[in-house]
């Protein structure tokens, strides 16, 4: 069963597969790293774009990591999981400084880079090198977990041991970078979460929860929790048609990203710590942001300068953007939204 399976799907690769993909065309180690990187948490049409915009900026693993981490956060912006990029810009200076500039070429040496774990690894060194790895992206846990009927949920370890060697068994030794593709292709195109379309699938006849009825049984769920609830307040100061926005930490929550003063207090409470002369203070329109483990809900406030302190600004990793310029850093979408909404007082 094993060859069969491996053949089918190189056969269905050959007729059905993505092939014309940016990533595919010119494939390189670089190119292959980023757009898997991007790809995690991220449907392909929604990569395209972020994609081509991405390596016209930083065409070369080298041009990514003299790049500012502030650029490359703004290349990043609407994409999310902010830590991805972050990670990509720390494993390219990696890369430029310990490799020349030449994409590691063992698994242990990929894995190793910050970011990238043993699916991710094994998909750019079979895609782009050649090399002999498995995958275990979510698409080929689907793939696989209906064809062998795995019970349980896959962030379960030992249900994720038993992919891995089912992963590993189907990985043929001849072209296994298209094998690879067609796996991630077939459970984006044909295995999907919901209303998988089994009648052009071509593992259909061994799969074992097709042959059950049970398709929509695998993979296992993840147990449902109640998400906590969190308040903050993000103050938006406006001078000029300009908003005054603060750095955030390096890691942690939107680590680097660019952001609105954030407070428990009550607005009025912070007035004496702003940078400026406060004028008129007004409450924006309220809204939830949601992650994956927690609610977010945010009451933003408007505060219109009447003048502006540039030393105080300075001292706090502050600065002030022109609302009718590209921004030129990284920003969360929360941020994004109170700019939109700021924009109607303009």
């Amino acid at each position: 069963m094993t060859k069969q399976f491996s053949e089918r799907v190189l056969d269905w690769f050959d007729v059905h597969g993505r092939k014309h993909l940016p990533w595919q065309q010119n494939i390189t180690p670089y190119g292959v790293w980023v757009s898997e990187i991007m790809l995690q948490q991220t449907q392909v049409s929604t990569v395209i774009p972020y994609y081509q915009r991405f390596m016209n900026s930083f065409p070369t693993v080298n041009d990514l990591a003299d790049a500012s981490q502030d650029a490359v956060l703004d290349h990043w912006t609407g994409l999310g999981y902010y830590a991805r990029a972050r990670n990509l810009h720390k494993a390219a200076g990696i890369i430029a400084g310990q490799y020349h500039g030449q994409f590691p070429a063992t698994l242990d040496e990929v894995v190793a880079l910050p970011g990238i774990g043993r699916s991710t690894a094994g998909a750019v060194l079979s895609i782009a090198c050649g090399q002999n790895h498995p995958i275990l992206d979510g698409n080929v846990k689907r793939v696989l977990a209906r064809f062998y009927a795995v019970e349980g949920w896959p962030g379960q370890k030992p249900v994720e041991n038993q992919l891995w060697e089912y992963a590993a068994a189907n990985t043929p030794e001849q072209r296994c970078n298209h094998y690879t593709q067609a796996m991630m292709d077939l459970g984006a195109m044909i295995c999907t979460r919901s209303k998988p379309r089994c009648d052009a699938c071509p593992l259909q006849t061994d799969c074992l929860a097709y042959a059950q009825g049970r398709q929509g049984e695998f993979p296992g769920k993840k147990p449902k929790k109640v998400l906590p609830v969190r308040t903050t307040s993000m103050v938006a100061v406006l001078y000029h048609g300009s908003v005054l926005m603060a750095q955030r930490p390096p890691a942690g929550l939107w680590g680097g990203l660019y952001g609105f003063i954030e407070t428990d207090k009550a607005v009025t409470e912070l007035t004496d710590e702003l940078p400026v002369s406060v004028g008129e203070m007004q409450a924006l329109e309220p809204f939830r942001h949601t992650f994956s483990h927690f609610h977010l809900d945010i009451q933003p406030w408007l505060i219109l300068a009447d003048g502006i302190e540039q030393q105080r600004v300075e001292e706090n990793n502050q600065r002030w953007f022109n609302l009718d310029e590209p921004l030129g850093v990284g920003t969360a979408a929360p941020t994004q939204k109170i700019i939109s909404q700021i924009k109607q007082f303009l």
